[in-house]
């Protein structure tokens, strides 16, 4: 089967395609012949190097990538839930099982665990986008746990864990601040946000805040008015410094949820969460789309067609 690796830690030219054999599944695996791999920025920082704190023992050659979307070719022994020729989605805990298998392949064998049934209307692309950033999204909202009726913040709103926060936030009731990038106001309006701040807004300025999600993330300029006793989580560490006043940091770091992706994917089926796809392009040319990403100015997410 034909993959993308990267053959060296550096720029985006030290993804290639290469070969390797086909995947068979062990005993409580399944394998996904792979039709859309979602490009998230966790991948850009595998890639670049960057990573090495978390995972010390990651050496290339590697596969990157953690989300995918496809059918099943085979199951191993002890697994009931699937079957082959059965629609899924998934994210790979590319981080916590030290890059041993990524999506950036035509097919992976993978916990089923990690996966979720998908419906035939549902485009695999679209499907693709999901789980990291929708798992990360609900996960952060579990961590701030404010009732309905608070006042969040949620900067980055334009992006793939901003806009998920903002759409299942509103669903819940939350009065929604959505910071959005220039000239996206309008989509992140679209999505339930209470009010919609451009991306030069000074948050200093903004009325008191109960909680803040901060999906760039800005660091410690986003709390600037969280009330004391407020929280903030943020989507990359490392965490700011512990602050001053009476305020409680976290940063959330997405775990496989199997039961929350289920959740999740059945809100995209029946159109309750919504996506964008910026650009899907062949597998072979994952470097350019790591290029595409670092550029930014990005409507959506770019995807690769493997």
């Amino acid at each position: 089967m034909h993959v993308a690796e990267v053959t060296a830690f550096g720029g985006p030219e030290v993804l290639r395609l290469a070969e390797r054999p086909d995947p068979a599944p062990a005993p409580g695996e399944v394998v996904v012949r792979i039709r859309a791999a979602n490009v998230n920025p966790t991948d850009i920082g595998t890639r670049s190097g960057q990573a090495r704190a978390r995972m010390p023992d990651l050496r290339p050659p590697f596969v990157p990538g953690w989300d995918l979307a496809g059918e099943l070719t085979a199951v191993g022994d002890d697994v009931t839930d699937f079957s082959p020729g059965d629609r899924v989605l998934g994210m790979i805990p590319f981080g916590r099982i030290g890059g041993r298998v990524g999506a950036y392949a035509q097919a992976a064998a993978v916990d089923p665990g990690w996966l979720a049934p998908l419906a035939d209307d549902v485009d695999h692309a679209t499907a693709a986008t999901l789980p990291l950033n929708a798992l990360t999204a609900r996960q952060a909202l579990d961590l701030i746990a404010a009732p309905p009726g608070a006042t969040l913040l949620i900067t980055g709103a334009s992006g793939g864990v901003g806009g998920f926060a903002v759409q299942l936030a509103a669903r819940e009731g939350y009065r929604v601040l959505a910071q959005a990038s220039d000239d996206d106001e309008d989509w992140v309006a679209s999505l339930g946000a209470t009010e919609v701040l451009p991306r030069s807004a000074d948050l200093a300025s903004i009325g008191p805040v109960d909680a803040v999600l901060d999906g760039v993330p800005l660091g410690p300029e986003s709390t600037a008015r969280l009330r004391d006793g407020g929280i903030a989580v943020f989507t990359r560490p490392p965490r700011p410094a512990e602050p001053e006043r009476d305020l409680h940091f976290e940063t959330v770091l997405v775990q496989s949820n199997a039961d929350q992706l289920r959740a999740l994917t059945a809100d995209l089926e029946a159109g309750r969460l919504r996506t964008r796809i910026a650009e899907v392009l062949p597998l072979e040319q994952a470097a350019r789309a790591h290029e595409l990403n670092e550029a930014g100015g990005l409507r959506g997410k770019v995807v690769l067609a493997p």
